[in-house]
């Protein structure tokens, strides 16, 4: 059995691409192999692609966009009733264009994403926070649930990553009753805390926008969030690893509904049934956009390498960076541009570059075995 379990190619390919371009090409090759495609995600966008690639429905529902505005976002239900959401499909720094400013973005559509599934009588929620737009430590997700944050004279405090220090009072009396009955888990790889100089915003936010006042802003916002929070909750979450994931919803959804989170990429290895499948494969098949020195760090691949029970495995990516992922159990990285074309055309040519590639890759097995 041959597995094939890459992330997506950012940019330029979702994974569930990626598999189908790698089965053709292997299947051509060896066609009275079995070959499985687990298609992987590290909670950001592709997520909910990845946990119904072998089922499920999809959902579209109106919600608000980072700026109130109203957009379709979809979320996922698996077989099991599991509703699996992304934060970047409400809240997502792809929806801001050109307008990235994190004091002004919200979570309110992701909240909105999250009552949807709570309709649907979905009591199992996974909620995946890569690629957020925001800073708003997820009082904009947690008031589309039915929290009021207040200001000192008793007006709702803007919703937004500029609306933190405003906030003086916290009433949870709103709080969507269905949220107790539901186990709600956080996908995320990001263990920084809510605030200080490896929180979400000295480390996150300048990608989503800010300048350097920006985020001294945002910092402070998020510090005095967390004190006013910490009286309202007696207890304080700001320290526990993840608290700064998507610009603090981390500690929105951990403080006041209750989750737990878990790595990204090994939760849905996890769900997929990926070891068991290592387990009865010849050859495991992963790869991702760029392979760099964080790839062997934890990144998709290594989650993959790791969770491998030590069968041959081979990484196909759109561009190493490194000559060797052997530390971890990569036997040979094969890089698609092998025309080595400049970044603009390299991308434009993908897929037709990933489907040479595997196709080479796969004569060469067959001539010459799997290599060491």
């Amino acid at each position: 059995m041959i597995v094939i379990a890459p992330d997506s190619f950012k940019g330029t390919m979702s994974a569930t691409t990626v598999c189908d371009i790698i089965s053709k090409e292997f299947s051509a090759v060896f066609p009275d192999q079995e070959i499985r495609c687990i298609p992987i995600a590290d909670g950001g966008e592709g997520t909910v692609d990845a946990l119904l690639f072998n089922g499920g429905e999809r959902v579209s529902v109106r919600v608000k966009d980072p700026y109130f505005n109203d957009i379709d976002a979809c979320f996922g239900i698996m077989p099991d009733g599991t509703a699996v959401i992304e934060t970047a499909a409400a809240s997502g720094l792809p929806l801001v264009g050109d307008r990235k400013n994190p004091l002004l973005t919200t979570t309110y559509g992701t909240g909105q994403l999250i009552s949807a599934a709570l309709d649907r009588g979905c009591r199992s929620i996974l909620v995946g926070l890569g690629g957020s737009a925001t800073n708003d430590a997820g009082i904009g997700c947690l008031a589309a649930l039915g929290v009021r944050f207040s200001d000192s004279d008793g007006n709702e405090a803007p919703l937004c990553g500029g609306g933190l220090s405003k906030i003086a009072d916290i009433d949870l009396s709103g709080l969507d009753a269905r949220v107790r009955e539901a186990e709600i888990t956080a996908l995320c790889d990001v263990v920084s805390p809510l605030y200080g100089e490896n929180g979400a915003a000295y480390i996150f936010a300048p990608q989503k926008g800010a300048d350097e006042k920006a985020v001294a802003e945002l910092d402070k916002g998020l510090s005095d969030f967390a004190a006013v929070a910490q009286k309202a909750l007696h207890r304080d979450f700001s320290s526990v690893p993840g608290a700064g994931a998507a610009g603090g919803l981390g500690f929105g959804l951990m403080a006041f509904l209750g989750a737990k989170t878990v790595g990204g990429a090994e939760a849905v290895l996890g769900i997929t049934g990926f070891a068991e499948l290592a387990a009865q494969a010849d050859l495991i098949i992963t790869g991702e956009g760029c392979m760099d020195s964080q790839s062997i760090l934890g990144k998709a691949p290594a989650k993959v390498a790791a969770l491998s029970g030590g069968k041959p495995i081979i990484a196909i990516v759109g561009k190493s960076k490194i000559d060797s992922a052997a530390g971890i159990g990569i036997r040979r990285i094969y890089d698609t541009n092998y025309l080595d074309r400049p970044l603009e055309l390299a991308l434009a040519h993908s897929m037709e570059d990933l489907a040479h590639t595997a196709g080479e890759i796969a004569r060469d097995i067959k001539a010459n075995g799997i290599p060491d």
